[in-house]
């Protein structure tokens, strides 16, 4: 079974009220179902999507944002979601999430990154492209480049709406 990585986009409220509702429900059902168009699956890229802008020299605080785009963080307190049998994280770590103002900060680093100049400093060859990446890159069909701009865009895109909507950004492995 793959394990991939998910996002979601909320309301503060709507944590509030899924926190909520595991409170009083017998067995802990929070009754967590984000709207589709709300939710990214980021597959395996995030540890691609790091290693790639490693190896392009991206500065210090905008591989900070790209991290905690990806790995999110602990301050919202989300063990709520990783209680049996309704955990929407069973093979992962426990859920994690970023607050308002941290969506904001990183929506706007993430805008600032050259993602085409950071693939442009990989070898020109696919195939060499893959091997310098590593972990996996090696096996995507097609080649890493286009999976990783598309995941990229992906992730900036899903950061400057939820930024734009004044929303937290849940994630968690699945």
């Amino acid at each position: 079974m793959a394990v991939t990585y998910q996002l979601a986009r909320v309301p503060a409220g709507y944590l509030a009220a899924c926190r909520q509702s595991a409170d009083a429900s017998p067995d802990g059902d929070h009754g967590w179902d984000p709207p589709a168009e709300d939710q990214l699956d980021l597959d395996w890229a995030p540890m691609l999507l790091r290693r790639v802008c490693e190896l392009g020299d991206l500065d210090e605080a905008h591989t900070q944002a790209l991290r905690e785009a990806t790995d999110g963080d602990t301050t919202i307190d989300l063990a709520f979601l990783d209680v049996p049998p309704h955990d929407i994280a069973p093979f992962g770590t426990t859920p994690t999430a970023l607050s308002e103002a941290q969506v904001a900060r990183i929506a706007d680093l993430l805008d600032q990154i050259d993602f085409p100049a950071i693939l442009a400093a990989l070898p020109r060859s696919e195939k060499r492209a893959a091997r310098r990446i590593g972990s996996w890159a090696p096996e995507i069909t097609g080649g890493p480049r286009k999976y990783l701009r598309h995941h990229f865009e992906a992730l900036r895109t899903f950061y400057r709406t939820a930024a734009d909507r004044r929303l937290l950004v849940a994630l968690w492995a699945d």
